[in-house]
């Protein structure tokens, strides 16, 4: 085993598999097994694995200019064009946009940046963040303490408190609702719940929101109709501002441009990485408004220095990467690609597996989802220690699919955008023998109440 400590991984099972190369949606292992990538690695590789164009766009820059930091007033056009690019897209006012190298470091940027901005404007006690129960927004300090799955704090001690982090209730109807409660009334209920705790921590103490219009890690939670509507303005009402997590949903993820525009969302802030890229560099985006910015000038001058920024925040290889995704998002009308064969993942999920006996509720929307395994399809019963999700994963890997088990059970799906409607048949194909398998696996190990 190599001297590696593994991110994510149960420290006894490392280096299951080997990848050695990726052609379109699949890759391969050391072994020749072809597998169809369903989860695009981590969410992330939009244009699959052997595109040449971005390949070529970041060695060309790698010839030109290899590396420039972005400290002390040095820039480089890649960097502005990308700013100028991405501020004209996102539906956040008079935009900037702060560079770093990963999700969870554009998480921690927004949260140092509203720090910076409630002090500059002689708010120092608006500071704390509302996050909600299985939400998901990274690993760093900040945005590690920002996530709620348990495996992501146990023995980590986040500094929760000590950063003034806020939990309110998952806008996850299936598995919160309570007796014969109605979407609508399960949406009013949580709602009620989030307002009461804000008066009772005081508005005037609460920056902002943090949120994923549909979650990934946490299940690809799709919150119920309304929810967003009624959310908004309660935030509003209580001058707390919308800070949308979109490293995962962002970039014809959900059959559109932006989560945002999807689920009905008018952010104030806005976290990218992952397909902005493709992944085929490192790099994120945090988007501000201008007012925002503006406020931040003076403070900056006052000191000498925004003291904020990492080495490779806006590394022009990066920056050249990002430029030819997108160019080849609006070229080749992927967001709109997307949100056609997504409407065709998501009839076939449904048409397939709603009647499947492991199988409690399937959702989703564009081309990300989920399929909630359950030992019960009646009651919705969990299946313990999330075996049911571990069984299935290795079923799929042993039928050519890597997928991905998020929040114990729930199966998820996220495949490259260019996958296309014959491609899906395939996987899906294979993803019913696999859970045609896994049930009769679990049900012979007693883990199924059905």
């Amino acid at each position: 085993m190599a001297p590696v400590v593994y991110p994510t991984t149960n420290l006894t099972a490392t280096e299951q598999m080997c990848l050695e190369r990726g052609e379109g949606i699949y890759v391969f292992d050391d072994k020749g097994n072809k597998y169809i990538e369903g989860l695009a690695g981590l969410w992330c590789t939009s244009l699959g694995y052997d595109n040449k164009e971005v390949i070529a766009a970041i060695t060309d820059q790698l010839n030109t200019l290899p590396f420039s930091h972005t400290f002390g007033g040095k820039t480089h056009q890649p960097l502005i064009d990308l700013a100028e690019k991405l501020a004209a897209m996102v539906p956040v006012d008079d935009a900037y946009i702060f560079f770093g190298n990963s999700g969870s470091d554009a998480n921690d940027s927004h949260y140092k940046m509203l720090r910076y901005y409630f002090n500059a404007i002689g708010k120092p006690e608006k500071r704390k963040i509302i996050t909600r129960e299985r939400g998901y927004h990274g690993v760093t300090v900040a945005a590690g303490s920002l996530t709620s799955l348990p495996a992501n704090l146990a023995h980590f001690d986040a500094p929760v408190e000590a950063l003034s982090i806020l939990r309110t209730d998952a806008p996850h109807y299936y598995t919160g609702r309570k007796g014969n409660e109605t979407e609508a009334q399960f949406v009013d209920r949580i709602l009620q719940n989030l307002e009461d705790q804000i008066l009772a921590e005081d508005p005037d103490t609460i920056a902002a929101m943090i949120m994923e219009p549909i979650t990934g890690a946490s299940g690809v939670i799709v919150p119920p109709e309304g929810y967003y509507e009624k959310l908004q303005a309660l935030l509003r009402k209580h001058g707390i501002l919308v800070w949308a997590d979109e490293v995962i949903t962002g970039f014809g993820r959900t059959g559109a441009d932006f989560g945002c525009t999807t689920m009905g969302i008018k952010p104030d802030l806005m976290t990218f990485a992952k397909q902005l890229s493709s992944a085929y560099f490192p790099i994120s985006a945090s988007v501000i408004p201008g007012w925002m910015y503006k406020e931040m000038v003076a403070p900056s001058n006052e000191v000498g220095v925004f003291g904020h920024g990492y080495t490779y925040s806006g590394h022009p290889a990066a920056c050249a990467a990002a430029l030819k995704t997108l160019e080849i998002y609006e070229r080749d009308n992927l967001f709109g690609h997307a949100a056609e064969v997504g409407d065709y993942l998501q009839a076939e999920l449904r048409r397939i597996f709603t009647d499947h006996p492991l199988v409690g509720e399937v959702r989703g929307k564009g081309l990300i989802a989920a399929l909630e395994l359950v030992s019960n399809k009646t009651t919705g019963a969990t299946i313990a220690g999330g075996k049911g999700g571990a069984v299935a994963v290795k079923a799929c890997q042993d039928n050519g699919v890597i997928l991905r088990a998020v929040a114990g059970n729930a199966l998820a799906f996220c495949p490259p955008l260019i996958i296309t409607k014959p491609e899906i048949d395939d996987m899906l194909t294979r993803v019913k023998t696999a859970l045609d398998t896994s049930y009769e696996s679990l049900k012979a190990e007693g883990l199924l109440d059905s």
